[in-house]
Formats: structure tokens, sequence, C-alpha cells
């Protein structure tokens, strides 16, 4: 049969990525407790298109999927990417897989446990010289209280629940429940699935003798990772939504420029998903 993707272009304009987008497919990743967790990810696949050729061929990302089912773990993301690079005959390839992530979290005082879920992802690309660039990521839900309102008022102050994203490039393995804790531990308290009584009276002093404003949280949290070896680069942003105002407040650290393929630096082929 005819392969039209594969005929000439003639406007001599090459596309950057060219692929699918939003693919539900399921993925087992690494679980600190239980070994693995299976859960379902939202999957964007992209190669390079040289200027010659009219079109990609779609259904091999899919199909590649499909071999790869036993596979399709995240510690193998660099083989999944180099096998695009062959099957599409591409010079670069481009995946962003996004998942929830679940942890059992057991409430501070009763200890009655409950499921907190993550959103979660990682992005990997491999270029021309067959560099692997991995970059994980995870929304990590946060409570904090601010210290400015605490320290005019009487009586009170007003808190919220946030968010923080926190992105980073490593040298070795990693646990996401490690990316999680450090977050949570930077914020003015955690958050939990199920709370009681006396469980809602701890968090809610535990908040309020630990006032920070999103300021804090990043710069905590950025000092952390500074003095972590295995960090390469990190990008960590605070999202609160305020109680008393109408918008958000935000902040933002990145470590530096985003570090481009070819640098030198190394990464783990195996992140610790």
């Amino acid at each position: 049969m005819k392969d039209i993707q594969n005929q000439r272009d003639t406007r001599n304009i090459p596309i950057d990525k060219v692929g699918i987008k939003n693919l539900r497919y399921p993925i087992t990743v690494r679980d600190r407790r239980e070994g693995r967790q299976a859960t379902v990810a939202t999957i964007n696949m992209y190669v390079d298109l040289p200027h010659q050729y009219k079109g990609t061929h779609m259904s091999r990302f899919v199909e590649m999927l499909h071999l790869l089912k036993s596979e399709v773990s995240l510690k193998n993301f660099a083989a999944l990417l180099d096998q695009m690079k062959q099957h599409l005959d591409a010079k670069s390839a481009h995946i962003e897989i996004a998942f929830p992530y679940f942890i059992e979290k057991k409430a501070p005082i009763s200890g009655v446990p409950g499921l907190m879920d993550y959103n979660c992802r990682i992005t990997g690309i491999s270029n021309c010289d067959n560099e692997v660039d991995l970059v994980s990521e995870v929304d990590v839900p946060i409570s904090s209280v601010c210290p400015c309102s605490k320290a005019i008022s009487a009586e009170g102050a007003h808190n919220q629940r946030g968010q923080v994203t926190l992105r980073t490039r490593f040298k070795r393995f990693i646990w996401l429940e490690d990316m999680i804790e450090l977050v949570e531990s930077c914020a003015s308290c955690d958050v939990f699935s199920v709370l009681k009584r006396v469980d809602e009276k701890e968090v809610t002093e535990r908040a309020y003798g630990n006032p920070k404003f999103v300021e804090d949280v990043v710069r905590d949290i950025a000092s952390r990772l500074k003095e972590d070896n295995n960090i390469t680069w990190f990008s960590v942003s605070a999202e609160n939504f305020e109680s008393i105002h109408n918008h958000s407040a935000y902040a933002h650290i990145m470590s530096g420029p985003v570090p481009h393929k070819g640098t030198g630096e190394k990464q783990s082929p195996h992140p610790g998903f």
C-alpha cells in the first residue's frame, strides 16, 4: 500500500516535535514500601521530523508501548527513547508521562491510615548524540499559615492549602517518596486524607506554630536540595490558594539555567520510578 507519510515534502521546513498526546496507558512505578505500584499514566510521545518527509507514522508510537507492555516501567525510559528513534528513523525523541501516585499516610495522633495521591511526571529526551536527559516532577499539597497575619492579629491567623511543584535532575536513584517528604517537611504543615478531632487539633496547632510565606517554603526546599550532592538541578515553585484574597501567592526558585544535553552532565538511566 502507498506510504503517504514517507512521500517527499517540498516546503523545506523540519518539525521539532511530532507524535501523539494524551494516551492513557497502564504502567508500574517503583514503590519504596511495596516494591511496585500499578497506576494509569497519560503519555505524550514525540520525535523530530526532517524537512524532506511529509509525516511520521503515528501508529508506531502506540505499537512500541504494546511491544514493551511487560516492561513499561519508568526505569526503562532510556530504552524506550532509543526504540522510538530507531523505529521512527528520528534523530531525537521526547516522552512525557504523567500519573497519580498513592502513598498510605497515617494521621499524626490517632494513627488512622488514609491514601494520599500525588500528581507525578517524568520527562525524557534523547538527542542526536544519544544523550538522555531525565527530569522528575511531583506536585505536593501543603498547608501554610501567614506569618504577617499571625503577627498583626490579636486572635488567629489566616491559613490556606497550597501546592508545591518540585522538578529535579539527579545522578542516581531517587525515590518519589523522598521528594514528597522533603517538600512536606518544609511546609507549615503537611496535608492528610483522614483526620480525627485529635489530629485536626494537632495539625492546626502545628501549622500555627510554624508560619511560612511561599517565599519561606521555596527557600527552605532550595536550601535542602543544594546540600544534596545527588541533585544536579532543580526547580521549585509554591502556590498558596489564599483564603482571604481572590488571588494566589506564588514563588519560584530554579538552581540555574536548564542544563542542555551535551554539557557532559551524567545521569543514571534508571531514575527512581
